[in-house]
């Protein structure tokens, strides 16, 4: 499936869609270059279910953010600092999966740690807006 959002708040409707959609334990793993709008559709998706004035840092730094919500935990993962494997069950990772609602920015190096039934949005640049394919 595949969506077109020709600016940055076509791409904030698409994402409060898409949380509204999501129920734990699920994970969601954002693919795409850097600035292309991963952690604008994160933060979406976590105030669209905790509320529109969460504070939603990036987790660069800090590798993890955990929300709660009605319905649960959302755990927000930036791996792109992350050097080793060994790294993201020190970090909680595989208990995230298991339990939360888990979005994932930068998740290549966690693939084998992935389920199956994990959901891929691959983000990209499209004219001055952005496509999204959901996997």
């Amino acid at each position: 499936m595949e969506y077109i959002a020709k600016n940055v708040d076509e791409t904030r409707a698409f994402a409060r869609n898409f949380a509204k959609k999501l129920h734990a334990p699920v994970t969601v793993a954002l693919h795409g270059d850097l600035g292309v709008g991963k952690s604008e559709i994160a933060r979406t998706i976590i105030q669209t279910l905790c509320g529109a004035d969460t504070v939603v840092p990036s987790p660069t730094f800090t590798l993890v953010q955990t929300y709660e919500y009605p319905g649960g935990r959302i755990s927000h993962f930036d791996l792109y600092r992350i050097g080793d494997v060994a790294e993201l069950v020190e970090i909680g990772l595989d208990y995230a999966i298991a339990n939360d609602i888990t979005l994932i920015e930068w998740p290549d190096i966690a693939t084998d740690m992935l389920p199956q039934d994990a959901i891929h949005l691959e983000i990209s640049e499209y004219g001055d807006g952005r496509k999204i394919v959901i996997k």
